[in-house]
């Protein structure tokens, strides 16, 4: 099991499963986030957060702590 926290910069995966709960899996969920959906790692911080993808055409900042529960192959 690999998260989006461990792909790097230039990589496209697909989302498999959010392990977050209640309010953190919606707020994942809302940024268009979802199972089967392609992500592509733009950039990464020095210390690692935030994280900035592209989802369905949009560019994101991910959290740390949120791209952990992102399960992705």
């Amino acid at each position: 099991m690999r998260t989006l926290k461990q792909v790097a910069v230039g990589e496209t995966v697909v989302v498999k499963k959010i392990t977050g709960e209640g309010p953190v899996r919606r707020r994942i969920m809302d940024m268009g986030i979802t199972k089967g959906v392609e992500v592509y790692v733009r950039k990464v911080a020095p210390l690692g957060d935030p994280i900035e993808v592209t989802v369905r055409g949009y560019e994101l900042s991910l959290r740390k702590a949120d791209a952990e529960m992102l399960e992705v192959e």
